[in-house]
């Protein structure tokens, strides 16, 4: 599995949710198994079919999850600069056809919120964002048309 940058938070948070689901949703599933197993034949038991595949499901999760700790590499934030818009950078853009302004945060993939404003590396506007300048125009391709954006402010 290639490298996953992650904020020394967000690797907490993963390994939170590591331990919950080896540590409790695991023993929930195991137990599942165990009463519908009690229940006689496994050959008509739809609940025991179920979980079976609920924990087929959770040890998938839990293997891409012990790879990604395995691989992540915590971003340095104090390595980040503000001369040219990087992951972990905070951005206004100005939308040039509205003049409405927007603020949005570049983080990685994992740990993308868009309520907060948090936006993944990996989205149409942080690519044509990254590397881009203060006054920089940039043309942002997305599902409903193109966007218009001049960057206003970059900063930590």
């Amino acid at each position: 599995m290639a490298v996953h940058y992650v904020t020394k938070e967000g690797l907490e948070r993963m390994k939170k949710e590591l331990e919950q689901m080896v540590k409790v949703d695991r023993k929930f599933i195991t137990q599942q198994i165990a009463e519908a197993r009690d229940k006689g034949d496994l050959s008509e038991n739809a609940e025991y079919d179920a979980a079976k595949e609920a924990q087929g499901m959770l040890e998938m999760k839990i293997s891409i999850l012990q790879d990604k700790i395995l691989n992540a590499r915590i971003i340095d934030q104090s390595n980040i600069g503000t001369d040219v818009v990087s992951i972990m950078n905070i951005v206004s853009l100005k939308n040039l056809k509205n003049n409405t302004t927007v603020t949005y945060t570049i983080v990685p993939e994992s740990e993308a919120n868009i309520k907060l404003g948090k936006i993944s590396n990996k989205t149409p506007i942080a690519k044509a964002l990254l590397g881009k300048k203060v006054n920089d125009e940039v043309q942002i391709s997305v599902p409903n048309g193109t966007l218009e954006f001049r960057i206003d402010k970059i900063s930590k």
